[in-house]
C-alpha cells in the first residue's frame, strides 16, 4: 500500500491520493475512524498527509502532529455526536456515558469510545479500595473500621502520629485506617464514582500518580501545619481525585455534556463539605486519649491543592504527553520543592520549635 501510494518512499501521501483511498476503502472502517481521517485530510494545508499518522490512527496511536491536525480539522466533523447513536448495547453505553462524564471535547470523546476495550480494566481504583478499606481492617483487625475512642485506634503501625514521623511509610499508610463508619463510605462512595470512571478514561498511571501525590501531600501538609495531630484516612488522595475532576468540569464547562452536571457537582461539593466539616469538629472535640488530639483535618487541604494544580494539569491533557507542557512542569516543581520543604521541616523544625509532642502510642 505505501509502495502505491508512496512511489518515491517519502513517508507522505498526497491529499487527492488520501481521499481516493478513503473512498475506496472507507465502508470498511469504523465509521468514527473515517470521519477523523477526512478531518485529518481537511487540516492538511501542504497537500500531503503523513503515512505514520494514518498508521497512527489504525493502530490507536495518537502523535503530536496527529493531534494538531486534529485539532485544527475538529471545526469540519459534522454528522452526528457520539450522544445521538442509537442501538448500542448495555457496555456501549456505559463507555458513551463515562466519556461524556470526564471529557469536554467530541472528537477525544468518539477517539475514546472506540479505543477503550477495557483492558485493563480500572484495577487501581477497586484494588486499593477493596485491600484499604475492607481487607486489611476487616480481616487481620476482624472491624472494618476502628472508631477514635477504640483501644487500637493508636496502637498499629499505620496511621501518621508525630511521634512516630522517622517510619515514613506512615505518610502513606494511614489511609490503610479511618476514624469512624462516616468518614470510610464517604470515602468509599466518592473514591468509587470519581476514581473509577477517570481511570477507565486516563489509565492507571495517571490516577494513581494522583492519588499518591495527594496522599502524600495530605500527610506532610499535617507534619507542617498541625504538627501535634495523628493522621487517618484517605481523604488526601479522595480529595486530590474528586478536586481535580470537579475543577476540569468548571474550566470546560461548555464541553461538558454530561447529564445533570450541575447536580452532581452539588452533591460532590456537599459531600466533601459535610466530611470536611465533620473533620474539623473532630480534630477539635475533646479526645479520647489525653493529651493526643483527634486526627487532623490538614489532609483534605493538602489532596485539595494536588488536585488542583497537578491533577487538573492531567485530566485536561486526554492521551497527551505531560512532558510537553509548561504548566505540569511547573506545578511539578512547586510540589517537589514543597515535599523537600516538608522533609527539612520535620528533620529540624520539631526540634528547634521545642514541641511537646503527644506520647508514642
Amino acid at each position: 500500500l505505501l509502495s502505491q501510494f508512496d512511489p518515491d518512499n517519502t513517508g507522505y501521501i498526497s491529499t487527492e491520493k488520501f481521499r481516493s483511498l478513503l473512498q475506496r476503502h472507507g465502508s470498511e472502517l469504523d465509521p468514527h475512524k473515517l470521519e477523523v481521517l477526512l478531518a485529518l485530510a481537511d487540516s492538511n494545508s501542504e497537500g500531503r498527509i503523513c503515512y505514520q499518522d494514518f498508521v497512527n490512527l489504525m493502530s490507536n496511536k495518537r502523535s503530536n502532529s496527529f493531534r494538531q491536525a486534529i485539532l485544527q480539522g475538529n471545526r469540519r466533523l459534522c454528522s452526528k455526536a457520539l450522544l445521538e447513536e442509537t442501538g448500542l448495547s448495555l457496555p456501549q453505553r456505559l463507555i458513551r456515558h463515562v466519556a461524556y462524564e470526564t471529557l469536554p471535547r467530541e472528537i477525544d470523546r468518539k477517539w475514546y469510545y472506540d479505543s477503550y476495550t477495557c483492558c485493563p480494566p480500572p484495577w487501581f481504583m477497586i484494588t486499593i479500595t477493596i485491600v484499604a478499606f475492607f481487607l486489611y481492617n476487616g480481616v487481620v483487625l476482624d472491624r472494618f473500621v476502628l472508631q477514635v475512642s477504640h483501644p487500637l485506634y493508636l496502637k498499629n503501625a499505620l496511621l501518621y502520629h508525630p511521634q512516630l514521623r522517622a517510619q515514613a511509610w506512615r505518610y502513606l499508610t494511614y489511609i490503610f485506617m479511618h476514624a469512624g463508619i462516616e468518614h470510610l463510605g464517604l470515602n468509599v462512595i466518592l473514591q468509587l464514582l470519581v476514581g473509577v470512571p477517570l481511570e477507565m478514561v486516563h489509565g492507571a498511571a495517571r490516577i494513581s500518580f494522583v492519588y499518591v501525590a495527594g496522599v502524600v501531600a495530605g500527610s506532610l501538609a499535617v507534619s507542617v501545619a498541625d504538627m501535634r495531630a495523628p493522621v487517618v484516612g484517605s481523604s488526601g488522595g479522595v480529595y486530590a481525585l474528586v478536586s481535580a475532576h470537579l475543577a476540569n468540569i468548571v474550566m470546560n464547562w461548555s464541553g461538558m455534556k454530561c447529564q445533570f452536571k450541575l447536580l452532581r457537582m452539588a452533591v460532590a461539593l456537599i459531600c466533601m463539605s459535610f466530611e470536611f466539616g465533620r473533620a474539623v469538629w473532630l480534630r477539635f472535640h475533646p479526645s479520647a486519649y489525653p493529651p493526643c488530639p483527634h486526627p487532623s483535618f490538614m489532609a483534605h487541604l493538602g489532596g485539595v491543592m494536588v488536585g488542583i494544580t497537578l491533577g487538573v494539569i492531567i485530566l485536561r491533557n486526554y492521551e497527551q504527553r505531560l512532558q510537553d507542557q509548561t504548566l505540569w512542569w511547573i506545578f511539578l516543581s512547586i510540589y517537589i520543592i514543597f515535599v523537600l520543604f516538608a522533609i527539612f521541616w520535620n528533620i529540624f523544625a520539631y526540634s528547634l520549635l521545642d514541641l511537646k509532642l503527644p506520647p508514642p502510642p
